[in-house]
């Protein structure tokens, strides 16, 4: 089946300042694609050209083989929509806001839009202006998902959610493509992405640094692991385990560097008493670097 979303060589220059540089993306049905980089490396320029919100400096993007700067009001209403800044009037409840985009949709009964806002835990009665960035942010989330869109482009969608909404939208997310849609989702937070996507496109300045299936990803994340145990342990036990390196044991402490599957380490670990384990994802500069590091051998990097 050709891609829900397409686009090449999409580039976007702000007088001298660039947008974006040569971005080629490819969106399967079906699938949730994670859109990953740090705030200002391009991911909400990239999708406000796909919805036609500003319009590209060079190349082209397509979703569902439309063009969306000729396709209007029938290619989005095939959408669910959450920009990275929902903003809205802050005199009405957020009722009458869903309210009013649900006739806007073509009507669409409560029902719908009331079971959504029930599983995010929002009183839909109390006024916008009213509510914190993180219950703005469930409204948002309920006027993107209420209608089934047949594709849902989300941007930086668990910004202001606590830990266990956080679960919660991964699990919708996960649902929706179960049903059969597809989303496209930008964050800046590996692990949510590693939970829920089936790939991965990592963007840095503009550009793709890599596409990724997650477990991909998963194998080439480094990840630093601090395990104190009840008395001191000797060193040479965890030598030569796969995937370990950087191995430091001060008295009852072992600091290491972890890349793939932890199974080896927690067991050689488990023959001693353990007090605690802390493992801590790699942020996004290392894990960019890394990719770097990777393409620099073919000269790529250096033509760019």
């Amino acid at each position: 089946m050709p891609p829900v979303i397409q686009a090449e060589a999409l580039s976007k220059f702000y007088g001298r300042r660039r947008g974006l540089d040569s971005l080629d993306i490819e969106v399967q049905p079906g699938e949730i694609y994670g859109f990953l980089g740090p705030n200002g490396a391009g991911k909400t320029t990239t999708i406000r050209i796909l919805l036609d919100l500003i319009r590209p400096s060079g190349g082209r993007a397509e979703i569902f083989g439309l063009v969306p700067q000729s396709a209007g009001a029938a290619l989005r209403r095939r959408i669910g929509y959450l920009p990275g800044d929902f903003i809205v009037d802050g005199g009405q409840t957020a009722g009458q806001l869903l309210a009013h985009l649900a006739y806007l949709r073509g009507g669409l009964p409560r029902q719908r839009y009331q079971a959504v806002a029930d599983r995010l835990g929002l009183d839909l009665s109390v006024r916008i202006a009213s509510l914190s960035r993180g219950n703005r942010q469930k409204v948002g989330l309920i006027q993107a998902f209420m209608h089934d869109p047949e594709v849902l482009i989300l941007d930086e969608p668990t910004t202001g959610l606590d830990p266990l909404l956080q679960q919660t939208f991964l699990a919708m997310a996960r649902e929706a493509k179960a049903a059969g849609q597809t989303v496209f989702m930008s964050s800046h937070v590996l692990s949510e992405v590693q939970q829920s996507a089936d790939r991965v496109g990592i963007i840095r300045d503009g550009r793709m640094v890599a596409v990724e299936s997650v477990e991909t990803l998963r194998r080439r994340a480094v990840r630093r692991v601090v395990i104190m145990f009840d008395a001191p342990v000797p060193g040479a036990d965890f030598d030569a385990l796969p995937g370990v390196s950087d191995i430091e044991v001060a008295g009852n402490v072992l600091r290491c560097q972890l890349a793939g599957r932890a199974d080896a380490l927690i067991k050689a670990a488990a023959r001693h008493p353990v007090e605690s384990l802390t493992m801590t994802e790699p942020d996004l500069e290392e894990l960019f670097f890394a990719y770097y590091e990777a393409e620099a051998p073919t000269g790529a990097a250096d033509d760019e």
